[in-house]
């Protein structure tokens, strides 16, 4: 009875597709929302947790952090073969892989007896999780008429938006009431939800013929991504020692990335980096990592500000940063209109300058300002960084002709992992270097210089491809 009315139910979405004239799956857009939720809420839910988990396996709460880099490791070094293996095997089939062995590998995570357990657990999940994100989107935008990608990419933005916002609340509230390992097990029903769908509604007979994987490429790209995945969390403790070694990573990811960047500059390698000559996709990867990056770090921020500089609960610090995920749904209806009515450079601009001066402004805000006044403009800066985060989304793959549309996915995705790794760094980075908790804001801000910078260079018709049909 209940597949039999998920059937119906998703039939009847098909339906409402063909109406609207849609060019994409919205039962598959949907699926795939709820799998990159999934991945980067689990990326970031164990924070909170890493207390009572310490507890149960009678360790001190230091020693849990392997757990979290474990994950975040090994998403962003399978993140670089997820293209190769979508074209290779089909998409259905390894969407469907990923979710049964992140599912799997979450099952043991709850059951794990100590830390050696769970993080390997979590190594898989890792991996799992990795070919979530990027095949997941691959399955929406591949063959999405680009005046189809705003609506398309409007499904796959709200869940890098509220995950990282409601995750330290969330895992919080977990391990304080029915304990740390439910966590996990809810993660079982929903990916078992996740896998039934995907029978129903991801296409079958994907494949498409490849050339040999590129073993060194991948091997480089994974090296320089789990370097400075691994070294943004070593900065985000801050201790003398793990600088030093996170300092090390840093260097030699560079001079791993030199390596790698000359060879990928040859065709047939693991990503072709000539689409980086267009404007739309270089303008939407290059700055918008720099935005994700800051975007990712102003919560984590705003958490520190109320609890360490304020001295509030984390109950209350957790309530309050929630208001960004208030102003990331109210505007949710509107970014499309938005952006069609006032196109991809005006919006882009606005989102920087205005982000840039709604962050800088919490200089200024203290322990004695009014919860409402906070509570506003938290609410404004979720609004928009909603609207940007649409927009650099949708204006990446605007102009990225079809057979190209795997490579700039994963290469994509690979720039994405990596500015949401690096966004804590970056926080801790701000609160360790002003003054005061309050000069950390206006010193992030300062990097919304880079995304504007990059909006202001792109043309002023960039993406209109979005708009032709409209």
């Amino acid at each position: 009875m209940e597949v039999t009315f998920f059937t119906l139910f998703l039939s009847r979405l098909d339906v409402q597709t063909v109406r609207q004239q849609r060019s994409f799956s919205v039962p598959i857009a949907l699926l795939a929302a709820g799998a990159l939720f999934l991945e980067i809420l689990d990326g970031t839910i164990l924070t909170t947790a890493v207390p009572a988990i310490a507890r149960d396996f009678g360790i001190e709460a230091v020693d849990v952090s392997i757990a979290l880099v474990a994950y975040l490791a090994a998403a962003a070094a399978g993140i670089p073969a997820a293209g190769w293996l979508a074209d290779r095997f089909g998409v259905r089939t390894v969407l469907l892989l990923a979710l049964t062995v992140f599912t799997a590998a979450s099952l043991v995570c709850a059951l794990a007896p100590g830390l050696t357990v769970l993080t390997g657990a979590r190594v898989i999940q890792g991996l799992g999780g990795a070919l979530l994100v990027p095949v997941g989107r691959l399955a929406v935008i591949r063959g999405t008429d680009p005046k189809d990608l705003l609506d398309a990419i409007a499904f796959l933005t709200w869940p890098a938006l509220v995950a990282p916002v409601i995750a330290p609340l969330l895992g919080g509230l977990i391990a304080d009431t029915i304990g740390w390992r439910w966590i996990f097990l809810l993660n079982v029903p929903l990916g078992i939800i996740a896998i039934i769908a995907g029978l129903f509604v991801l296409p079958k007979n994907t494949a498409v013929n490849v050339k040999r994987f590129d073993l060194p490429g991948f091997l480089g790209a994974m090296l320089v991504m789990v370097a400075l995945t691994v070294a943004a969390e070593l900065i985000s403790r801050g201790s003398p020692a793990e600088l030093v070694v996170a300092a090390c990573l840093i260097f030699s990811a560079a001079i791993v990335c030199g390596f790698v960047v000359r060879w990928l500059r040859v065709p047939g390698r693991l990503f072709d980096l000539s689409i980086m000559r267009i404007p739309s996709f270089r303008v939407g990867n290059s700055s918008g990592s720099v935005y994700r990056l800051v975007i990712t770090a102003a919560p984590f921020m705003f958490t520190l500000l109320f609890q360490v500089a304020f001295g509030w609960s984390a109950t209350l610090a957790g309530a309050m940063v929630v208001a960004l995920f208030a102003g990331n749904v109210a505007i949710k209806p509107f970014t499309t209109p938005i952006i069609k009515r006032w196109n991809f450079k005006p919006v882009l601009v606005f989102s920087n300058a205005a982000g840039g001066l709604v962050l800088a402004s919490f200089l200024f805000v203290s322990a004695d300002t009014s919860l409402v006044l906070i509570a506003l403009l938290l609410f404004v800066s979720g609004a928009l960084r909603s609207l940007g985060f649409s927009a650099y989304n949708t204006l990446q793959f605007v102009d990225i002709p079809p057979e190209q549309t795997s490579n700039a996915n994963v290469l994509s995705a690979t720039l994405h992992q990596l500015g949401m790794s690096l966004g804590i760094a970056v926080a801790v980075i701000a609160m360790s270097l002003a003054p005061t908790a309050n000069w950390a804001f206006p010193l992030a801000a300062v990097l919304f210089l880079i995304p504007l910078i990059g909006a202001e260079s792109l043309p002023r018709d960039g993406g209109a491809r979005a708009f032709s049909s409209s």
